[in-house]
């Protein structure tokens, strides 16, 4: 993130109420994905970053056209535990990288179009597995959300 975006983010949550977008999993549903469009995983969102980032796209438009401040990427599940369950664990950089990447886009648009600065919140979901139960080690998930957090600052999130 260059400086002069972090810095004006801070300085907006210092100053005012920042508005971030709502519910992405909802408005991509809405918009009756195919199961080609998920590369046959059905109900794997995070994919159409790769496959239909048109969608994804039109997500963000939304939420910016309406005022919003930030939008979060579509990377709530690009964790080792839920991209494991559709066998795609090693899509974590690439996926999180897409959605971040599609975000700045329409933020940067809207920020050109508008004069007001807009921002990408990288999204990193808590997954399903549980080092405390013996699910996976720390080790393990650590270093998976690193993967995770490299794509979404690679991509462009704030």
């Amino acid at each position: 993130m260059s400086g002069t975006r972090a810095d004006a983010l801070r300085e907006a949550l210092a100053t005012r109420v920042v508005v971030a977008d709502g519910a992405m999993g909802t408005m991509l549903q809405a918009q009756d994905p195919s199961m080609e469009d998920f590369q046959q995983l059905e109900g794997c969102n995070e994919v159409l970053n790769v496959t239909r980032p048109d969608i994804v796209r039109t997500v963000h438009e939304a939420y910016f056209a309406v005022g919003v401040d930030c939008v979060e990427t579509n990377t709530f599940g690009t964790n080792l535990a839920a991209l494991a369950e559709y066998d795609i664990a090693e899509r974590n950089f690439e996926l999180s990288e897409a959605g971040a990447r599609i975000a700045r886009e329409v933020a940067d648009e809207f920020t050109a179009s508008t004069g007001q600065q807009r921002w990408v919140l990288g999204s990193m979901g808590p997954g399903t597995k549980l080092p405390t139960l013996g699910h996976i080690t720390y080790d393990k998930i650590r270093d998976a959300y690193q993967v995770n957090a490299e794509g979404l600052l690679s991509g462009g999130a704030d």
